[in-house]
């Protein structure tokens, strides 16, 4: 699944490619995919004749900033946007197409079906969930070591878990996680409310750092994930735990081993990320 740093690339390129385009008509070939409103041709003619002013990032979720609607796309596992002379061959699995007043198509393709698309009026799109369940983006001002502090203080749920919950931080997955954890030095399967004050900033400090980092080299490429124009992210080449099992740790040579921690598969080095659950 594509996570903060990959969609910010996306969301960077889309604006170098439609901003200020005009959506003349929209082909919506599953259905299912449009949430809100959950009536396809309302959908069409709530599209038809806006402008796609700007394209900003929530999380993981990308909004297209309209004239008068606002329209939020979530990607989930394999969704993926590219632009098109509109004359282009269709390539399978494209679900929806904007087609441009250019003579281009804004198409979302995705093999496994699992994206979402909702339009709200401008305005409201903060306080209709999903954008409004989310808590703050590590890289917005509130994402504080105070608040992260609070937030795991009053959960039971181990760090690792705590870390994806999308209400506690927006944008953080199974990728970044994992190497914010080993950063931080902080094993996954600790229970968060374990963590000290200086713990969390640590955590804090290294997701920020780690984001930071994989953002500028346009996010880390596992499985299927490419950019709106088709280059691969160059992450992947720095990540030091996660998808390494049996490679040495960067830092003491000790083999990475993957473990399960709440069902989701977990690299850690055990060198360098020791099991304490003590304070």
């Amino acid at each position: 699944m594509p996570e903060l740093p990959e969609v910010e690339t996306i969301k960077e390129t889309l604006k170098y490619l439609v901003l200020d385009k005009d959506i003349i008509d929209v082909d919506i070939f599953w259905p299912k995919m449009i949430k809100q409103p959950d009536d396809c041709a309302v959908f069409k003619s709530i599209l038809t004749g806006q402008t796609i002013q700007d394209v900003t990032r929530k999380g993981k979720f990308l909004v297209f900033h309209l004239n008068d609607h606002v329209l939020v796309s979530h990607l989930r596992m394999e969704g993926k946007y590219s632009v098109h002379p509109s004359d282009a061959p269709i390539k399978k699995h494209t679900h929806v197409i904007f087609h441009l007043s250019t003579g281009e198509d804004l198409r979302y393709n995705d093999v496994r079906k699992f994206g979402t698309m909702h339009v709200f009026p401008k305005g409201d799109e903060l306080t209709q969930k999903p954008l409004m369940t989310l808590g703050p983006d590590p890289f917005e001002t509130d994402f504080t070591v105070d608040y992260l502090y609070g937030k795991l203080q009053k959960t039971n749920r181990l760090i690792k878990v705590a870390l994806l919950d999308q209400s506690i931080v927006a944008g953080l997955g199974n990728i970044y996680v994992d190497e914010t954890l080993y950063r931080a030095q902080i094993h996954p399967l600790r229970r968060a409310c374990t963590l000290t004050k200086l713990e969390v900033g640590a955590v804090h400090e290294h997701a920020i750092q780690t984001l930071e980092e994989a953002v500028l080299q346009g996010g880390t490429t596992i499985r299927s994930y490419v950019n709106t124009q088709g280059t691969m992210g160059m992450f992947q080449q720095k990540l030091a735990v996660y998808g390494q099992t049996d490679k040495p740790c960067p830092s003491c040579g000790t083999p990475i081993v993957k473990l399960r921690a709440a069902g989701r598969g977990t690299h850690i080095c055990t060198t360098c990320q020791p099991f304490q659950e003590e304070r």
